[in-house]
């Protein structure tokens, strides 16, 4: 893997798991001097993050983790309500029942003995969930805006599986709305895609610098 890539995904960790928090002042030299690396791929993973919408240059130059812009993040979880909502009627629409759908079933219509309670792995199965909702609908062009959105509210979604009722919560919301999708009811599954994501968006509205900080020590006492 190229250096530069490395520094990236280095970074982008950090921030994900708040390592680097919203509003820290980055250092070219000091990522550097961290990574074991000179400024140059430094330089191009900042610009990549940057394009990514993770990091920011402030007026008074040099670099930034972006802060939260909730104005932002709502947009996007409108589109993500939008395209999911369309997924889900297509795949009710369907004759057949895609196999995808019986592999999120086995993921999450299960008995709470089999529950994740870890955060980064429940993270990961949402995220996978919603995206295999959408994959499962056939329209490679939808997916695609699909998955850019999801990179654009990753860091903002993550917060909401460092509470534990918001695990148990979303174990529910999910294997109701896979229910509903079994039996073709597009309405309903469409109303519990709905509520589920605006649920998800009200929890992370909630959070406060105090919060994050509060959230980084429940992610450094996750076990690996």
């Amino acid at each position: 893997m190229p250096l530069a890539d490395r520094v990236h995904d280095r970074l982008k960790a950090d921030i994900f798991d708040f390592r680097l928090m919203p509003g820290d002042r980055l250092s070219e030299n000091g990522i550097a001097a961290r990574v074991g690396a000179s400024r140059t791929p430094v330089r191009e993973a900042l610009f990549r993050l940057q394009r990514e919408g993770y990091v920011e240059t402030p007026a008074g130059g040099g670099w930034q983790v972006r802060r939260f812009d909730f104005a932002r993040f709502d947009e996007l979880y409108e589109v993500r309500v939008v395209i999911e909502s369309a997924a889900v009627r297509r795949l009710c629409a369907r004759a057949d029942q895609p196999a995808a759908l019986a592999e999120l079933e086995a993921v999450w219509r299960v008995p709470a003995a089999r529950r994740t309670a870890d955060s980064t792995r429940a993270w990961h199965l949402d995220e996978q969930f919603h995206a295999g909702l959408v994959a499962a609908a056939g329209n490679e062009e939808m997916a695609r805006i699909h998955r850019d959105v999801t990179e654009r509210i990753r860091v903002i979604r993550r917060l909401d599986f460092t509470v534990s009722a918001r695990i148990a919560a979303t174990y529910d919301e999910h294997a109701a709305i896979l229910a509903a999708l079994a039996d073709r009811r597009a309405a309903a599954a469409q109303r519990l895609l709905a509520a589920h994501i605006e649920a998800s968006r009200r929890e992370v509205r909630k959070i406060t610098l105090e919060g994050l900080y509060e959230a980084r020590a429940a992610l450094a006492d996750t076990p690996a």
